[in-house]
C-alpha cells in the first residue's frame, strides 16, 4: 500500500477542509483553489460530519448497533465509532475506503480496537466487502446494519456497476437496516460547481454532480424516512443549528432510507 505525496487525494483534501493534518502540500493547494471557487466547501464538509453523527444517533435509537462506513476517509474527531460508542459502548464499526492514506491513518488511529475494522476496498467490490473475514467477525447480517455513504457517491461515475453494487449491499442487509447518503449537487450554482468538478479531475476521483432524480435512484429498494431528500443541513437538524440562508444554492443533498 503506497501513498503518492505528489498527487492530490480527495480524502486528504476533505481532511484539510475538516481541519485535519493528514494531508500534503499538493492537497492543500487544490483545497485552496477549490475554496476560492466554492467558499462554503469547508462548511459543507462540517455539515456532512454533523449529519453523520445525527444518523448514527438515529440508528442507535432504532436499535441498530453495527455500522459500515464506505468511503470513510480519514477518521477525525466525531467520527462513526465515537458517535456510535456514545450510544452503545459495544457498537461495532467497519471503515471501508479505497484511498491508501485513509486506510493507513485509520489503522493508526483505531489501533487494535476489537470492535472496529478497516478494509481497503472500492464501493464496487461489494462481494469482497460483504465476505471479508474482518467484516464478518463484526457484522451479523441477520441483524439490521447502518450503511453510511457520506460525501462519497459524488466521486463514483454513473454506471450499471454502481447500481449493481448498491443492490448487493441492499440484498445483504436485514429488515430495519438503514442507508444514509449525502451527495453533491449543482442546484442553482451549475457554473460554479462545474469549475469545481474540473478542478477535481486532478485528484483521480472526478466529481460527479447528480441531480435530485439521479440521487433518489441510488435509494432503489429503500423507503426514505422523513423529511426525504433535502439539503444536507435540513435533514433533521439539531436544536440550535443555524438556519440555511439560501437552500436552493446549497451544494449537497441528504437522505436516509430504511429497508422494510
Amino acid at each position: 500500500m503506497s501513498v503518492d505525496p505528489n498527487r492530490p487525494s480527495a480524502a486528504r483534501i476533505y481532511d484539510y477542509f475538516l481541519g485535519g493534518t493528514h494531508n500534503f502540500a499538493i492537497d492543500r493547494e487544490v483545497a485552496e483553489r477549490a475554496y476560492a471557487l466554492v467558499p462554503d466547501l469547508p462548511q459543507v464538509a462540517r455539515d456532512n460530519r454533523a449529519f453523520l453523527r445525527r444518523v448514527v444517533r438515529l440508528a442507535a435509537s432504532r436499535g441498530v448497533r453495527q455500522f459500515i462506513d464506505i468511503g470513510s476517509g480519514i477518521p477525525t474527531e466525531g467520527n462513526v465509532h465515537d458517535a456510535a460508542r456514545a450510544a452503545d459502548p459495544d457498537a461495532r464499526v467497519v471503515y471501508v475506503d479505497v484511498d491508501p492514506t485513509a486506510v493507513i491513518h485509520s489503522r493508526e488511529i483505531l489501533g487494535d480496537d476489537p470492535r472496529t475494522a478497516v478494509l481497503q476496498a472500492d464501493l464496487h467490490q461489494a462481494d469482497r466487502v460483504l465476505s471479508d473475514a474482518s467484516v464478518r467477525a463484526l457484522v451479523d447480517f441477520d441483524q439490521p446494519v447502518c450503511l453510511l455513504l457520506v460525501a462519497m457517491l459524488h466521486f463514483i461515475p454513473e454506471s450499471p456497476d454502481l447500481h449493481e453494487a448498491l443492490r448487493r449491499y441492499r440484498d445483504a442487509a436485514a429488515q430495519g437496516s438503514l442507508l444514509a447518503i449525502t451527495h453533491g449537487t449543482a442546484g442553482s450554482r451549475a457554473e460554479q460547481l462545474e469549475d469545481l468538478a474540473n478542478l477535481y479531475v486532478r485528484t483521480g476521483t472526478p466529481l460527479v454532480l447528480r441531480d435530485r432524480a439521479a440521487i433518489l435512484a441510488l435509494f432503489d429498494g429503500w423507503e426514505l424516512l422523513d423529511p426525504g431528500l433535502v439539503q444536507l443541513p435540513l435533514w433533521r437538524p439539531d436544536p440550535g443549528d443555524p438556519p440555511v440562508e439560501d437552500p436552493d444554492a446549497y451544494a449537497a443533498l441528504a437522505a436516509v432510507g430504511v429497508l422494510t
